[in-house]
C-alpha cells in the first residue's frame, strides 16, 4: 500500500500554470505538469462563475452588500481576519528537497492559507479505525508547528468527502468558507482510493482582483479499510498517522518530491515524520499573505 495520493488532477486550461524557468528552489512544476482539479475549479469558479452566481459579479458589484443575500456564492468578507498573523513558521531548515503546488498565476510563486484567520477543520467519523481521533490531533498539531498556521477542530461532520465540494456551504457551516473536510472513506464512495491509494487530499483557491490567491477550503479522504491494515504492521499507528500528515500538507499546499527522505516522496518510503525538506516547504507555506479582502 502507498500512503499517499493527490486528488485526481485534470489538464489546466488555457494560461494557467508556470514554467519551471524562473522560480525559486522549490518551486516548480509538478512530474504531471498538472493543475490539481479542485485548484482548476475553484479558479474557474473565480474567474467565470460557476452556476448561475458569477463569483466576480460577487466581489467586484455591490460586494458589502450581496455575500449576505440568499444564494451568495461567496461570504462577506474578512470572516475572523486579524490584523497580523496568528502564528508564524519556524525558522526554515535551509533544505531545498521541497516542491510547492504550483499557483495559477504566473507572478504568484505560490498560494497559501491567509495566515491571519485560523484553518478551521472538521472530522467525517464514519467507518473511522480505532485511536482515529488522535492520529488526526497529533497531525494536525504537526503542520500546525510547522507552518505556523493555527487550526481550530469545530467537531464532527456529516458532509461526504467529493470532487466537487462547494467552498462555501453557509447551510451547513455558516457564512464562512467551509472548514477543511477529512473524512474516513472508501474506494466506493471515493473512486481515486482504488488501488494503492491510501490517501486524498488538496484544497481549492479563492482570489479578488488585485490580491493574491489564497487558498481557503480543502479536504481529505482517508481509505478506512486501508488504514484497518496499516494498523496492523508494527508500528503502524506511526505509518497511520504519516499518511494523514502527508494529506494534510497537500491541503496546506506542498506538492510531492523525488527524494525519498521525504514525507512528500509519493512512494512512502518508510518515512514517518516530516524531514528537513518538507519542512522547509511548510514553513514557506507558512508565510502567505493576510488577504481581509476575501
Amino acid at each position: 500500500m502507498r500512503p499517499d495520493s493527490d486528488w485526481r488532477e485534470s489538464p489546466p486550461p488555457p494560461g494557467f500554470g508556470v514554467p519551471n524557468a524562473g522560480l525559486p528552489p522549490g518551486v516548480r512544476r509538478p512530474a504531471s505538469g498538472r493543475i490539481p482539479q479542485w485548484a482548476i475549479g475553484a479558479g474557474i469558479v473565480l474567474l467565470v462563475g460557476l452556476s448561475s452566481v458569477p463569483m466576480v459579479f460577487d466581489r467586484y458589484v455591490l460586494p458589502a452588500v450581496l455575500p449576505y443575500l440568499p444564494g451568495a456564492a461567496v461570504p462577506p468578507a474578512g470572516f475572523e481576519a486579524a490584523a497580523s498573523p496568528l502564528g508564524r513558521p519556524p525558522a526554515s531548515t535551509g533544505s531545498q528537497a521541497y516542491v510547492l503546488q504550483e499557483s495559477p498565476d504566473p507572478g504568484q510563486p505560490f498560494a497559501a492559507y491567509d495566515p491571519c484567520r485560523p484553518v478551521h477543520y472538521v472530522v467525517r467519523p464514519d467507518n473511522a479505525p480505532p485511536g482515529a481521533d488522535q492520529m488526526i490531533q497529533e497531525a494536525v498539531a504537526k503542520v500546525s508547528a510547522a507552518t505556523g498556521l493555527r487550526f481550530v477542530y469545530d467537531g464532527l461532520t456529516p458532509e461526504a468527502p467529493s470532487e466537487d465540494r462547494e467552498m462555501f456551504q453557509p447551510d451547513l457551516y455558516g457564512k464562512r468558507w467551509a472548514p477543511v473536510l477529512i473524512a474516513w472513506s472508501n474506494p466506493a464512495e471515493s473512486p481515486d482510493l482504488a488501488g494503492d491509494v491510501d490517501g486524498l487530499g488538496g484544497s481549492g483557491y479563492a482570489y479578488m482582483e488585485g490580491q493574491p490567491y489564497v487558498l481557503v477550503a480543502g479536504q481529505v479522504a482517508l481509505d478506512a479499510p486501508d488504514f484497518a491494515g496499516i494498523l496492523q504492521w508494527p508500528d503502524g499507528r506511526r505509518f497511520a498517522r504519516a499518511v494523514i500528515m502527508h494529506e494534510l500538507a497537500h491541503v496546506v499546499g506542498l506538492d510531492h518530491v523525488n527524494d525519498p527522505t521525504q514525507l512528500m516522496n509519493p512512494e512512502g518510503a518508510g518515512v514517518t515524520e516530516f524531514a528537513a525538506g518538507d519542512l522547509a516547504g511548510l514553513a514557506v507555506l507558512g508565510g502567505g499573505e493576510c488577504v481581509p479582502e476575501l
